[in-house]
This record gives structure tokens, sequence and C-alpha cells, in this order.
């Protein structure tokens, strides 16, 4: 199976309190990707950095994840089923946040899996395979 792997994880294992790298060779059979969109987390974090050897330290371990995992695109399925899942996650107040609705339409689009540390916004959304490693 391939697993999306959202930025709420990427912050713990920068953090120290996820080892990334013991998750992702214990699950040696699947295939990990990020987001563009989580991409553009990371890189936002980078650059909101206020001290200088934090923004370095912090643009090193977002190298380094950027390098180590492909990156998945938004496309035209990913739009729709976005589409889809903002209107319905409007039409019965659930909605979730702006990049969390991406992450979960990009999973759905591609029949991914997500691992996450975030099941308060993603399990609100229905059909969504996702698994928690910070539990």
């Amino acid at each position: 199976m391939v697993a999306l792997i959202d930025a709420s994880i990427l912050i713990e294992a920068e953090r120290g309190r996820i080892d990334l790298s013991a998750k992702v060779e214990g699950a040696a059979e699947e295939e990990f990707l990020l987001s563009v969109i989580t991409a553009s987390e990371l890189l936002h974090g980078v650059h909101r950095a206020a001290d200088a050897s934090i923004r370095g330290r912090r643009a090193s371990f977002v190298n380094g994840v950027l390098d180590r995992f492909p990156i998945l695109p938004i496309d035209l399925s990913v739009a729709r089923a976005h589409a889809q899942l903002w209107a319905d996650l409007s039409a019965s107040g659930r909605l979730i946040g702006p990049n969390d609705l991406w992450l979960a339409a990009s999973c759905i689009a591609h029949g991914l899996r997500l691992v996450t540390a975030n099941v308060r916004e993603f399990g609100r959304v229905p059909g969504l395979h996702f698994e928690n490693w910070l539990s």
C-alpha cells in the first residue's frame, strides 16, 4: 500500500517524538509519499523561524525529508475529490482545515492511506483511511 505522510508526523519527528526512520523502515513493504501541500507547510515552518540557528536546523531537516520522499502533486482527480469533500463537509458542519482538506482529497482520489497525528480533523472525513503514528 502507498501512504501519504502528514506534516504533523514530520513535525513530531523533527521534535524527536517519533523515530521516522524506524517507522518507515518497519513498514518496508509500503511506499511513502508527501503531498506538495505538506512540502509547502514544512517550508513555511522554515521561513517562520525567527532565530537563524533554528531556521538552519529546521531547513536541514526539511530538505532531508523532501529529498527522501517522492512528492505527490495536485491533479484534476484530487481537485474533483477536494470539491466534493469541501461541499459535503461544509454541508454537514464538519469542515476541516484547508490544507488538511487537500491531503484528504489526495488520499481519496489516489486510494492512499494517510499517516497522521491529527486524528481529530481527519476522523471527520468519511472514507479516509488513516493511521495515527503517535498512538
